[in-house]
Formats: C-alpha cells, sequence, structure tokens
C-alpha cells in the first residue's frame, strides 16, 4: 500500500476522533481574499454593538500571524451539529421557549476542544511540529478561514454553508508549524437566493453578506447585557436564546443529516422548555439546569429577561401569574421586562400599573409602566 501523505494521515486522525471534515488553509489567507479589509470595515460601521473585544483584538483577527508568529499552515476542522428538531416549527409553540440549536446540547466549546487537543498531540508527534488549537476562545476568524480551506463558504446569512452539512457546522482551529499544502478555496454557492436574508425577523442584514449584530436576535439575548430595546421585543417571538432563522431556511440544508455524535446529542429539556417552568428558576436553580451548555454563561437574569419576553409574546393570559412572580424580582433587568410581559397579557392593564406604581420602583421599571404597549 502506498503511505498516505501527511495531510492524508492527519485527515484520517482527525475523522477517528469524531471530526467530519478538515481542510488546510495558509495564514495569509485573510489578506489573500480581502476579508481583512472586510473586519476593518464592519467594525468602522459599529456593527458589533457592544461586543468591544472584536475591536480590541482586530489585528489578530485580521491577520493569524500576529497571534502567532510562526505558523506555517491552519487546519480548520468541522463538526456537523445537524439538529433534529424543527427550529422554525418550534416558533409555533408560543408557551414554550425556542433555544437555538447548537445550544439544546452539550457545549460545542468542551467536545471541539477536547478532540482539537487530542489532533494536536498526534500532529506534534507525528509531524514534529509546534501546535496550538482554538476554539472560538480566541481572535480568529473561524468561517473565512474555513472557506479558504474547502470546509464550505460565508453565505449571505454571514455564516458558514456546507454543500454537504448545509449550515449546521461547529468549527475549530489547529495552528502548525508544519508546512502543510494548503486545500483549494470554496466557491461561493449562494446564487440570487435571499431566503436567509428575507426571513430575518428584524431586518438585520442592510446587504447581502453584511450583518448589523445591533439588530440581530442572536446577539440581542445573548450577547447583549441591558434592556432589550423596544422595537425588537414582539419580533423576539418565543426565542428565549439565540436565533436559527437564517440558518434553518438555507436550501443547501436539504442535504444535511441530522448529527450522530453522542457527544452533541440534543437534550429534550431544551427542547421547547416550558415558559412556566423557566419563569420559576432562581440562580441555584439556573446553574443547575443549564450546567455544561452554552446556555449558563449569559447568567440567569439575562435569561430570564428573555424568558420574561417570550411570555408576553405568548398570548397566553394562563401565564400571567408566572410573570406576576417576576414582578418583584431581586434583578431590575427581570422586572423591567416582566412588567412589558404583564401589561401585553393582562385584561386591565392600566389598573395594574395603578397598583404597582403606588410601589417604589426603580427608573428603568418605572420607564415600563409608562411606556406605550406595542
Amino acid at each position: 500500500m502506498t503511505p498516505k501523505s501527511p495531510r492524508d494521515a492527519l485527515e484520517a486522525e482527525a475523522r477517528r476522533l469524531g471530526f467530519d471534515r478538515i481542510g488546510v488553509t495558509t495564514p495569509d489567507a485573510l489578506a489573500r481574499t480581502g476579508r481583512d479589509g472586510d473586519l476593518h470595515r464592519w467594525l468602522a460601521e459599529g456593527h458589533q454593538g457592544e461586543m468591544a473585544w472584536l475591536a480590541e483584538t482586530a489585528a489578530r483577527r485580521a491577520d493569524p500571524r500576529v497571534l502567532w508568529a510562526q505558523t506555517r499552515a491552519i487546519v480548520m476542522v468541522a463538526q456537523n451539529y445537524g439538529p433534529e428538531s424543527d427550529s422554525l416549527a418550534l416558533l409555533e409553540a408560543r408557551d414554550r421557549g425556542l433555544i437555538a440549536a447548537y445550544a439544546r446540547m452539550k457545549d460545542y466549546h468542551d467536545v471541539m476542544k477536547g478532540r482539537l487537543k487530542m489532533l494536536a498531540q498526534w500532529t506534534a508527534s507525528r509531524l514534529h511540529c509546534d501546535v496550538k488549537v482554538f476554539v472560538d476562545t480566541a481572535p480568529v476568524m473561524e468561517k473565512p478561514l474555513a472557506q479558504a480551506a474547502g470546509l464550505g463558504w460565508q453565505g449571505k446569512h454571514t455564516n458558514l454553508v456546507s454543500r454537504e452539512f448545509g449550515s449546521w457546522l461547529f468549527l475549530g482551529a489547529l495552528f502548525t508549524t508544519a508546512p502543510l499544502p494548503a486545500d483549494r478555496s470554496e466557491e461561493d454557492h449562494c446564487g440570487t437566493c435571499r431566503r436567509c436574508l428575507d426571513i430575518c425577523p428584524t431586518n438585520a442584514f442592510p446587504a447581502p453578506y453584511r450583518l448589523d449584530a445591533r439588530r440581530c436576535l442572536a446577539y440581542l439575548s445573548i450577547e447583549y447585557g441591558g434592556v432589550i430595546p423596544p422595537e425588537f421585543r414582539v419580533a423576539m417571538g418565543n426565542r428565549i436564546y439565540g436565533c436559527d432563522d437564517c440558518l434553518a431556511v438555507c436550501p443547501w440544508n436539504k442535504w444535511a443529516q441530522a448529527s450522530h455524535d453522542t457527544k452533541l446529542a440534543e437534550r429534550l429539556d431544551l427542547t421547547a422548555p416550558a415558559l412556566a417552568d423557566l419563569a420559576t428558576l432562581d440562580d441555584a436553580a439556573f446553574r443547575t439546569r443549564f450546567a455544561g451548555t452554552p446556555i449558563k454563561r449569559i447568567g440567569r437574569d439575562r435569561f430570564l429577561r428573555n424568558v420574561a419576553i417570550a411570555i408576553g409574546n405568548s398570548g397566553n393570559v394562563s401565564l400571567l401569574p408566572a410573570v406576576e412572580r417576576l414582578l418583584d424580582d431581586e434583578s431590575p433587568l427581570v422586572r423591567g421586562m416582566a412588567v412589558w410581559a404583564y401589561r401585553r397579557l393582562s385584561p386591565d392593564p392600566l389598573a395594574a400599573a395603578d397598583q404597582r406604581l403606588s410601589a417604589e420602583l426603580d427608573g428603568e421599571v418605572r420607564e415600563e409602566w409608562h411606556r406605550p404597549i406595542d
């Protein structure tokens, strides 16, 4: 038998560890394709919102050699996380919360990082090189690097799309000093399709291939720590963590398959959990329920903020007792959104407002009582 090349041997080991695809590119890929300039323009337009770290680390994001000067090749790995449940169908379950597909399972950072470390050990030992691994925890532009490595292309929704796995791929990066040959970059196959742009409930795409995070429900429900602006609350529907709309509607998903990786299996308790149950969570219960998942990192108060908004959008008056309890929550963030939800569901919101305003309320909550009902 012909001995495998280092590149082929690396791919075989990656697949043995559980990765679905790998591709190799060079550290100058972003500069060659102009994606470094795209990053700087996006930041200049302020589309990163409150994610200040993106601007602070822009130099390292734009050029992997600034992150690690010795890098000679970048191995991009991909893991399929195709969901069992239909996120678009779950939007109709208004008394239940919708969690983005990637968060309805064990935290992918832990799964991917563990496998990447084993792949790094194998690479260092077999190829006699130095390595570094990253899984969304360092200033690495995974998606354009993955496109340069041939794993897919960044669609009009700015996420990676694969002809084999659709929109459902986790990405990781292995930087190495080994001079591995680069794979061919993937071409754009979006064509004239704009389903991902048209389905966005908040018009977060000012143009194809450009995302204004400040209008994105994934950003607002996860990264944004303040009071959700009134103009986006109704659009949130029952989304309590993230938004899959632009991913789920992509026609390339017809080739996708549900993940069979047992470490990335969808948890039944995270598929459309009852809003009434979630509204009762204190901090300890929140930490216990979401331990080991990406949801835990946003904290209980931000999560209950989202739950309160979903209750307000439910149209279900039987949820009034659940949101009533949140009117006295210790967190002003939760109380403010509970006021909004209560006023949308209450048959007599003005009488309720008079009663609540007789108590001492902080400024944010008082503003919600006086704000016109959507």
